[in-house]
């Protein structure tokens, strides 16, 4: 699913724009493929934390809460 304007590198690289689209606008199919990528690669997990705290301020932003708890649980194992 692609939202913003992220040109073919954003998408592939999962740049911090990306992750945040996916975050933000993304529906379960979105997430479940985001998952898969942290499986392979869990250095997205920082990346993800990365994203998520610039929004954790705020208590209603349930999403990035989600998937900042998902990157410190998965990263302290």
């Amino acid at each position: 699913m692609i939202h913003r304007h992220l040109n073919a590198d954003h998408r592939k690289q999962l740049s911090l724009a990306a992750i945040d689209d996916l975050i933000a606008r993304g529906k379960r199919k979105d997430w479940e493929k985001l998952r898969l990528v942290v499986l392979r690669r869990p250095v997205m997990l920082k990346k993800i934390q990365q994203v998520c705290r610039a929004h954790i301020t705020d208590p209603y932003a349930q999403r990035y809460h989600f998937w900042m708890n998902y990157a410190k649980t998965h990263l302290a194992a």
